[in-house]
């Protein structure tokens, strides 16, 4: 590694002692350049190896002249153009690997244990004289955006063991000239656009690999025919062998990173998932020879159309493997989990039958997978209660029964579990108290119990929980007081238990017309009534005496009642008429120093007075309110009625409640009431990024700053889409929602609620959740987000930021209907005239290779290709890398 060499790509001759050259591995040396044409005349080259540069252009087709070639890598590039049907020429060719999302070992390349973008981004698909490569053993190409039919032709592929090509725009089917390639035990066709059915001829039974997961194949999955396995070649080719041996374990850590064991001893994997197939699968499509106790089988078929009942098939060749997980999650499934299940698969690993139609009761005989790690039955109708022989699964990291009818309670000997993780037992019928043993779960991160009938007091124990992160105990029966000093016990996560004592939430609670005369206990309010086991001394009293005390007390509570309701119906007449009468509850994740009630942020807007407005947008308008003198937040007024589902609304602005990040506007809290909605943001007095953009002429420009307020969009969009649980698609970057201090950092606001809203609903004008110009295109027209949609909304602001042009310019009419900033941008590259796409003195004060360089980013994360596209995190990578210097260029 070291500083940036040009590598000359001119045509030429190598020197004398280069046409004996053999192996030539240049991997990991940030070369630039193209490759040299000039290699094809070194005749005897057997090994090309350059991965991890940043060679640029094509792969020459004067490569196809090195016919002794027998390893070709030249992954994680920049490389471009059409893979050259000349390679056809390396008749010894072993090892193709045009794209890697690993970073290889053994002295291949640098290994940084991280998975990495490639950025090849080829043109076309595989040429037919590829794959009749006699002696191809590793054709390895994922993310290459490769697109067309697969090739036809596979007569000549009887060496062929491994083959990638997942994650492209390939179409079509799967040529059924794959039938001969009897050695053929890894074959990755993921997340293409493939369509028709898979064949029952294919040897899919002797892969270790086959997964054709995230396509548009439908019919059945089939019963293999079944055929006794090929035994496995004899290996001359070593550096085959380590591409061979380290992509396997790659790819296998890959489907089940969350658990080491699950990771290290997986040694093949089936998987048709998130696809269209239907009917039932009655047995699973690996051979017997396959299983052993060495190693572990996992079959995925989550996110299909299958219906019928689990079959015991599905399990009859599961005790012949060490482990053994089966994923049919999100499908049609109906009947019951087969009581026999403990006898039939004791070596089951995983099972997930989650988003499905199963009924009746959970067989005790579960208690009995003693190496279960992963049991998810959520969403489903199962009911009854849960069986006590769960305490006897002691690997158990996750159990997942939310969503279901189960009743009982929850049983006192969950503490048992010790290697349990993740508990979620919400949206069930589960009354009694909670255990206290839950809390002596040492490794247990996720507690989730809310909506259930639950009652009596949280466990203080949980307040020593150290382990704990996510709680929920929400909309339950619950009392009492609420465990201090615990990170995971949050206002939020308590939500919806009237007789819980208050949490940092400041209410207040009216009773409504329907209310008066009621019991007391029945108002909806954050205090609980006193526990007279829990006050000092120890006097007993007769029953006269508690009738007494009972009587007063309940008289003089209702004076009270009486004459807080009097004073508030006088001093908040004008809140009262613009708002109906219930709970005034205000929940607040981020602590400002001052309480924060429902009077005091209506007083504080004018009752939402439009001189206090200070922007709108999709989701209402957004108002400035000093709560208290010098202390300012934002109040954005949503519309009543737009969000579906009061429980889901809670859900989910309580997951947004708790991220944080320096670049993310901070959610203070939230008001939800029947009819009045509010978010509570922090306030930030330098406005939004557009008002920046259109003011930014009474000031000189400063690269530096520029650089910066796209570091920090960058870092958090990056942030939203890998780091924070779940991950979260912002679907709206725009300039509005981009927020700006008095020292020019930038916040990101508005993040995640397009979530919030119903199926049918959209909040501007493009008939998705997004503006117009700012919307990827690939999402207008089929309104499938994906990450990469916000790639494209960031592209756009950023070309915004560095011009002096808006997405959709007027300057751009002439140009015809459908031009943009992004085709303006493309138009003046093509044309050699850069320089003319930055705002007026940018070019003057920035460096000009850097600026180009933010340009060419841009319009890379505004191509059409998903594919092409990069993610965030690579973004942040790469304005990082172009970190101006301390003083500006002149």
């Amino acid at each position: 590694m070291g500083n940036q060499s040009q590598w000359d790509s001119q045509p030429g001759s190598p020197s004398p002692g280069n046409r004996n050259l053999q192996f030539l591995d240049l991997s990991g040396n940030l070369l630039v350049g193209g490759i040299p044409r000039g290699l094809g005349n070194c005749s005897k080259l057997e090994a090309l190896l350059l991965s991890s540069n940043l060679l640029d252009d094509v792969i020459p087709p004067e490569i196809g002249r090195l016919s002794s070639l027998r390893a070709l890598d030249v992954s994680r590039n920049s490389l471009s153009g059409p893979v050259p049907a000349e390679l056809g020429g390396c008749v010894e060719l072993s090892v193709l690997v045009l794209s890697n999302p690993y970073a290889l070992v053994g002295g291949l390349n640098a290994s940084d244990g991280e998975d990495v973008e490639d950025f090849n981004y080829f043109e076309g698909g595989i040429p037919d004289v590829v794959a009749a490569l006699p002696k191809l053993r590793v054709l390895w190409a994922p993310r290459a955006t490769l697109e067309g039919e697969l090739p036809g032709n596979w007569t000549s592929c009887q060496s062929l063991e491994m083959m990638n090509l997942g994650e492209n725009l390939i179409s079509g089917g799967i040529p059924k000239g794959l039938l001969d390639c009897k050695h053929l035990k890894f074959l990755n066709l993921s997340s293409n656009k493939l369509t028709g059915s898979v064949d029952a001829s294919l040897p899919v039974p002797c892969m270790d690999v086959f997964d054709v997961s995230g396509n548009r194949l439908s019919g059945s999955i089939p019963v293999f025919l079944s055929k006794d396995c090929p035994s496995s070649q004899l290996q001359f080719d070593d550096l085959a062998s380590e591409y061979s041996s380290f992509f396997a374990y790659q790819a296998m850590a890959g489907f089940f990173s969350s658990s080491a064991v699950m990771a290290t001893d997986l040694t093949s994997c089936h998987s048709f998932a998130q696809n269209n197939f239907t009917g039932t699968v009655t047995s699973l499509p690996i051979a017997a020879e396959k299983l052993g106790m060495q190693g572990s089988y996992a079959f995925l078929a989550d996110g299909n159309n299958l219906v019928g009942e689990l079959q015991p098939g599905l399990f009859n060749k599961c005790n012949s493997s060490r482990g053994f997980m089966v994923d049919v999650s999100n499908n049609l499934i109906t009947g019951g989990i087969p009581v026999e299940i403990g006898s039939l698969c004791s070596s089951l690993v995983v099972l997930g039958v989650a988003g499905n139609r199963l009924s009746g009761l959970i067989p005790t005989s579960i208690g009995q997978l003693n190496y279960l790690i992963s049991l998810d039955l959520s969403r489903n109708q199962l009911g009854g209660e849960i069986p006590t022989s769960v305490k006897n699964l002691p690997h158990l990291e996750l159990l997942s029964l939310g969503h279901n009818l189960l009743n009982g309670t929850i049983p006192n000997d969950f503490n048992q579990l010790q290697s349990l993780k993740v508990l979620d037992l919400s949206s069930n019928r589960l009354s009694g108290e909670i255990p206290h043993a839950l809390a002596d779960l040492t490794n247990l991160t996720a507690l989730l119990l809310d909506n259930n009938k639950l009652t009596g007091k949280i466990p203080a124990e949980f307040a020593n929980a150290a382990s704990l992160t996510t709680f929920n105990v929400s909309f339950n029966n619950l009392s009492g007081p609420v465990p201090t000093n615990s990170s995971a016990v949050g206002c939020d996560s308590i939500i919806g238990n009237p007789l819980l004592q208050s949490c940092h939430t400041y209410t207040l609670a009216v009773p409504s017309a329907g209310q008066q005369g009621r019991d007391l206990n029945s108002y909806d309010n954050d205090t609980a009534p006193v526990d007279p086991q829990n006050q000092g001394g120890s006097s007993s009293f007769n029953a006269i005496e508690i009738a007494s005390i009972t009587s007063a007390t309940a008289i003089v509570s209702v004076l009270l009642a009486l004459i807080v309701l009097f004073i508030y119906t006088r001093k908040c007449a004008p809140f009262m008429s613009a708002r109906s009468s219930g709970r005034r509850e205000v929940i607040i994740f981020q602590e400002i120093g001052v309480p924060i009630t429902y009077e005091t942020v209506v007083r504080a807007t004018g009752t939402f007075n439009a001189s206090n407005c200070i922007g709108s947008g999709g989701f209402g308008a957004t108002y400035k309110a000093e709560i208290s003198p010098g202390v300012l937040v934002a109040i954005k007024r949503l519309s009543v009625g737009r969000f579906q589902g009061l429980e889901q609304f809670h859900a989910e602005i309580k997951t947004l409640g708790r991220l944080r990040h320096p670049n993310l506007v901070t959610l203070v809290g939230y008001h939800l009431g029947e009819s009045e909605m509010f978010l509570i943001y922090n306030y930030l007095p330098g406005g939004n990024l557009e008002r920046f953009i259109q003011e930014r002429s009474k000031r000189p420009v400063e690269w530096k700053r520029l650089h910066k307020i796209a570091l920090d969009i960058a870092k958090a969009l990056a942030y939203l889409h890998d780091t924070c649980v779940p991950r979260i698609l912002h679907r709206d970057v725009k300039p509005n929602n981009i927020l700006l201090d008095t020292n020019h950092n930038a916040y990101l606001s508005d993040f995640g609620l397009a979530r919030l809203l119903g199926n049918s609903e959209t909040h501007a004008t493009t008939g998705v959740a997004g503006t117009f110009g700012y919307v990827a295109p690939e999402y207008a027209m089929t309104c499938r987000v994906s990450d990469k949609a916000d790639v494209y909304s960031y592209g756009v602001v950023l070309m915004e930021l560095i011009s002096d042009k808006k997405a959709l310019d007027p300057s751009f009419s002439p140009y015809g209907n459908g031009f943009n900033i992004v085709a303006w941008a493309c138009m003046l590259l093509r044309q050699g005239r850069a320089r003319d796409f930055f705002v007026d003195g940018l070019w003057d004060v920035g460096p000009h290779d850097d600026l180009v360089e933010v340009l060419h980013l841009a319009v890379m994360c505004t191509v059409e290709s998903l594919s092409i596209r990069p993610t965030m995190k690579l973004v942040v990578q790469r304005l990082k890398q172009l970190q101006p210097p301390i003083r500006e260029h002149r």
